[in-house]
Order: structure tokens, then C-alpha cells, then sequence
């Protein structure tokens, strides 16, 4: 028995589905699936996405129409479900839900986040820096009472190896110094494990691809989605796998299998 975690930037769920998202949902089995860029309302939703592949959806979508939101699938029920970071400004636009499977002797947390783009311009990429500064201590007082993983696109690559242009980019959104600073405190001094690395040190592993030019074909790409842990929840995951056999967006679903139950 173990456990199946999923997350992938949807692009637009209803678009997704037009390429065959929801069947590959039924035949990937996971026990839990993190999705990003829902772009839909809570109407456009039920009956039709609140629930995939055997998996209750719970949803924080963005005010605005057609922009953000994301949703965690679950096969089984949560204790309980949060939405959103008491942050008006980004709660506004659908960027957190997060599912508790508490029991006695364990409390575990998973997370679906999708963390602003700063390329459409300085504006968003203040907005960007201020989301930074909020999730930052979130994170810190989540992990001094429980474990959990967070998944979700998270607008930056890390390192070198994640990404393939990476000379060309230092000065783009996504690849900033100050971005990838935020992300080393993050798995440094904050103690978060980086899931996929811990399993996967090659270069060319990448799970977003523009769609300008040869970028997918060429496999110029970025590795913009993470599986981020606590340690001692980081410890049990056996397996990644970026899914590259079909594209239902322009982002790759993430698969990392763990070797608990929930």
C-alpha cells in the first residue's frame, strides 16, 4: 500500500478535459491530485469537475473570472479543509487549499498552491515578491505543528540544472536571484525538502515548456512544479515521474508515490 500524490498546472480544467485530462485522472490512480490554474467558478465546476476519477474536489477559486484557482482531489474524506491564507490580496485570487488528514499520533497536511508569475511585468512581479513574504512564515508555523507537502507550480526554477537556458534567463521572472535565494531559505534554512530532487538529480527534468517556438519538441523547458516537504514526510517518498506521454496543458503532471497511507 502506499500513497500517490499528483500536481499539475491545469492551464484551464475545462480546456484540459478537451484533452483528455479526466481519463488519464482514471487510469494514473492516484490517491490525491493537486491542480493549479483551475481558471473556472464553482459553477462552471459542479457536477462536471467536483469530482475526477473517484476523487472529491475541494476547490479555492479566484474572484475573478477565468483566472487562477486551485483544487485538491481526494479519495478519501479530510478531517478537515482550509482555503486561502487570510491574505485578502491573494486569497482574492484562488492560490491555496490545503486537506488535514489528522488522526491520533499524526497530524498531515497536503497542499495545493499556485504561486504568482512575475513575467507579465513589474507590477506582478512586486505582487509576486509579496506573496513570497506571506507564504514564507505560513509555511514556518505550519511546520512547527504537523506535517505536509505542499505541491503546485511555483513560478521558479531552483537551480541551474532546472532549466534548460539558464545563462539567457538570470534576469527573467522565474529565475531571479532574489526568487531563487527565497527558494534556498525555503530547503535550507526552513528545513523543507525538495521532493523530486531527493529522488531525481539529472539534469533536463522539467515540467513547463513556453509555447513559443520548438520550446516543447526541443525540450526548452523549466521545472516550475515541486513536491515541498517536511523531512520526516519527505523520507517516505519511493518514485517520481513527470508525465510526458500527453500533453493536457502546457505543464507536465508531477507524480511522486510515497510509502504511506492517509
Amino acid at each position: 500500500m502506499g500513497f500517490r500524490l499528483v500536481t499539475l498546472n491545469l492551464n484551464g480544467i475545462r480546456s484540459a478535459a478537451t484533452k483528455g485530462f479526466v481519463e488519464w485522472a482514471e487510469q494514473t490512480q492516484a490517491d490525491c491530485m493537486g491542480v493549479q490554474e483551475v481558471k473556472a467558478q464553482a459553477v462552471d465546476v459542479a457536477g462536471r469537475f467536483d469530482r475526477v476519477a473517484g476523487m472529491d474536489g475541494h476547490f479555492h477559486f479566484a474572484e475573478k473570472k477565468g483566472y487562477s484557482g486551485v483544487g485538491m482531489y481526494t479519495r478519501h474524506a479530510p478531517s478537515d479543509v482550509i482555503t486561502g491564507l487570510r491574505c485578502p490580496e491573494f486569497d482574492a485570487e484562488g492560490r491555496y487549499v490545503e486537506v488535514r488528514f489528522d488522526k491520533p499520533g499524526r497530524k498531515l497536511s497536503l497542499i495545493s498552491c499556485y504561486f504568482p508569475s512575475g513575467s507579465s511585468g513589474e507590477e506582478r512581479q512586486a505582487a509576486k515578491y509579496r506573496f513570497l513574504e506571506v507564504i514564507y512564515p505560513h509555511l514556518m508555523a505550519l511546520k512547527g505543528e504537523r506535517e505536509f507537502i505542499l505541491v503546485g507550480d511555483i513560478n521558479i526554477a531552483h537551480k541551474e540544472i532546472d532549466l534548460k537556458n539558464w545563462k539567457g534567463n538570470q534576469k527573467n521572472s522565474g529565475f531571479l536571484p532574489e526568487e531563487r535565494a527565497w527558494m534556498t531559505r525555503l530547503l535550507e534554512e526552513a528545513g523543507l525538502c525538495d521532493v523530486f530532487r531527493r529522488l531525481n538529480d539529472r539534469p533536463e527534468q522539467y515540467t513547463w515548456w513556453s509555447n513559443r517556438g520548438q520550446a516543447w519538441a526541443k525540450n526548452v523547458g523549466w521545472r516550475l512544479d515541486y513536491h515541498l516537504a517536511t523531512p520526516a514526510t519527505a523520507a517516505h517518498a519511493v518514485r517520481e515521474h513527470i508525465y510526458l506521454e500527453r500533453r493536457f496543458s502546457d505543464h507536465a503532471p508531477l507524480v511522486v508515490d510515497y510509502d504511506f497511507t492517509v
